[in-house]
């Protein structure tokens, strides 16, 4: 049989054996509705809310800060879209029947909360502001404290980017915001971070964060598809996007997906007991593999060469199509992408390699290795071996051969 290596773990992660065993008494046993008040039903809300506990644990937070959905793009459109409409009749009060809400979002965020805000602008219900990030990928806490308006009412700002691996300044800009707040004697704006490829990796404390509502997806870690959650700060408003059973607090209806919930509280346990020594492991792998590929000449690093995730590997080859050499790899055995999974039907180059300032060319070139804990370092040397044939090969049917000068010049 075919070897198969698969580098894609930013997309989705296989299911831990550990989460699935605690998770199947709740497929047939315990297989109550927990609004139900027999007996079946009462031991499925016991359940539901120990996992709330135990999560809310991890995080630093309070029971009823949590909130269970679908999964991060539930989650991230709860926040982006709830905030803004929850306060819209308030600041017309304030400030004037032509206000809308202000928004402040990252060049790099994922299209889970992009593409909301985006429809939410079209409609002329918020205004915009996009903050750029560095040639890393970094937000400046400083740029966004340049963008905050008497009217702004959140500031939504990923915890690590899911594309380049590159770890955000969310602490600091928590401490900005904090101090703004102060000064304008006002609660708002809210900080939002989509926490869900961090998870794994960094220490998910809402309170050294200072963030007032944070994501969290269960497939990122391990654990279920179809589960996530919304962390949402004592006191912190939002208009519900889901209505008509009153589940989880009357904020998000639907009945809760008990085996899911109970797989994504074991999951991210598991994720947190194990980050340091995981992600020491990942480090060195990552690091070979980055060296090995940066070998291939006129080959580009994206992403933060330090603050970024541990299994994260993101390079662009010139002159080749990523999407090419993604199914150049796939008959190789190795499972990589283009970038973002939710973004892979579409042929249209990264926004967050070009919002780094790369060239269309570079962020075409673009090629997406996140590692797990099935990865080897026989694995990582497979790669190392067999990626050089395939750039060559592609750069030889490429139509556009770039010189060095260009290389350097649209790179540095």
């Amino acid at each position: 049989m075919k070897r198969l290596i698969y580098l894609d773990h930013a997309a989705t992660t296989p299911l831990d054996s550990r989460v699935l065993e605690t998770m199947r008494p709740y497929f047939s046993d315990v297989f109550g509705n927990p609004s139900s008040f027999h007996t079946l039903g009462m031991r499925a809300k016991e359940a539901v809310t120990e996992a709330r506990g135990r999560i809310a644990k991890l995080l630093g937070g309070h029971e009823d800060e949590i909130l269970f959905t679908s999964g991060g793009t539930e989650s991230d459109n709860m926040a982006v879209l709830g905030v803004p409409r929850y306060f819209m009749n308030e600041l017309k009060k304030v400030h004037g029947p032509e206000v809308v809400p202000h928004v402040i979002v990252s060049a790099v965020e994922h299209h889970a909360v992009i593409e909301p805000l985006i429809w939410l602008q079209r409609r002329k219900e918020i205004e915009l502001t996009t903050v750029g990030v560095d040639r890393y990928g970094q937000v400046n806490p400083k740029d966004i404290v340049a963008a905050l308006k008497p009217t702004t009412v959140l500031v939504t700002v990923m915890m690590a980017n899911n594309e380049i691996g590159t770890i955000q300044p969310i602490a600091d800009i928590g401490r900005e915001l904090l101090k703004w707040r102060k000064e304008q004697k006002t609660a708002l704006p809210y900080l939002h971070t989509d926490a869900c490829q961090a998870t794994g990796f960094l220490e998910i404390d809402v309170e050294k964060l200072h963030a007032d509502l944070l994501t969290l997806n269960g497939s990122k870690i391990y654990g279920p598809k179809g589960v996530g959650a919304l962390y949402v700060r004592r006191g912190v408003k939002f208009q519900p996007l889901i209505i008509g059973g009153g589940q989880e607090r009357n904020l998000r209806s639907g009945t809760e997906n008990v085996p899911g919930i109970i797989g994504l509280a074991k999951a991210l346990e598991l994720a947190q007991a194990d980050r340091e020594v995981e992600s020491a492991r990942l480090l060195a792998l990552r690091e070979k593999l980055a060296a090995g590929l940066l070998a291939i000449p006129k080959t580009i690093l994206n992403g933060h060469p330090t603050e970024r995730l541990p299994n994260s590997v993101n390079v662009s080859f010139i002159d080749i199509e990523g999407e090419a050499a993604v199914l150049y790899l796939d008959a190789e055995g190795v499972m990589a992408s283009t970038g973002s999974a939710c973004a892979s039907t579409s042929l249209d180059p990264s926004h967050v390699i070009l919002a780094t300032g790369l060239s269309y060319e570079a962020a075409h070139g673009s090629i997406r290795f996140t590692l797990g804990h099935a990865t080897t370092e026989e694995d990582v040397d497979y790669v190392i071996k067999i990626m050089p044939a395939i750039v060559e090969r592609l750069r030889m049917m490429s139509p556009v051969n770039l010189d060095m000068k260009y290389f350097e010049t649209h790179t540095n």
